[in-house]
């Protein structure tokens, strides 16, 4: 309620198949009504060999009855070689049937480019055909993440300009982690590259290191 009455657009509220409290939440705040603020609800695509109308993790997504969905998948070749242990094709058959199952489900789908500026370093072209998977399946927003916390504010630019470029149809979001303490820098260039949606937490506590601090981000923006 209070990030609702600040004016947040959009709160992804958890992950309704990652544990039993997260699914709680999504039943309680049924009845919540906000201003502003879209709840989403977070996860991963399907699972390799299984299609989307028989994931469980797709499933809770759908229960847990958020207008947005935000789904992460791989953009990054080696994660999807190494951790998936799928092709290249696979992954993108995977990005784009969840999407479009989520999509005929009447959801708006915000789609998380996993490990994207550190697969666009080492296969540039790859990285950009994860998106357009996405954008097949009718993704409404490309968020490209900096996973691992490691790309440097000039490289993030230049990353971030060149999907704009490539996709002017289509909201592009930045999610960056702090591993480098570049969080906040990184998402105000991405911004001044062309992002409209940043995401992050209200003063950084996340993942590791943490994630982009909204409490700098948005007065950045917002006055200066």
């Amino acid at each position: 309620k209070a990030l609702d009455d600040f004016g947040v657009a959009y709160i992804e509220a958890g992950n309704p198949f990652s544990n039993p409290k997260d699914a709680a939440f999504f039943e309680r705040v049924k009845g919540l009504r906000l201003k502003s603020a879209k709840l989403c609800a977070f996860g991963s695509t399907c699972r390799k060999n299984i299609a989307p109308c028989d994931d469980e993790n797709v499933a809770a997504l759908l229960k847990a009855n958020t207008e947005t969905i935000t789904i992460f998948g791989k953009a990054s070749e080696l994660h999807v070689t190494e951790i998936l242990r799928a092709t290249p094709e696979e992954n993108l058959a995977i990005v784009e049937d969840t999407v479009r199952f989520l999509k005929d489900n009447g959801r708006e789908v915000i789609f998380d480019a996993e490990h994207f500026f550190d697969g666009c370093e080492a296969n540039p072209e790859y990285a950009l055909e994860v998106l357009r998977a996405a954008v097949r399946g009718g993704a409404d927003v490309l968020c490209l993440c900096d996973t691992n916390g490691g790309t440097s504010p000039l490289d993030l630019y230049g990353a971030v300009k060149r999907v704009c470029g490539a996709f002017p149809d289509r909201r592009v979001g930045i999610h960056c982690h702090n591993d480098a303490g570049c969080a906040t820098a990184n998402s105000l260039l991405a911004v001044e590259a062309g992002a409209v949606q940043v995401q992050g937490t209200f003063i950084g506590f996340g993942e590791r290191c943490g994630n982009a601090d909204l409490s700098a981000v948005i007065p950045n923006l917002m006055l200066k």
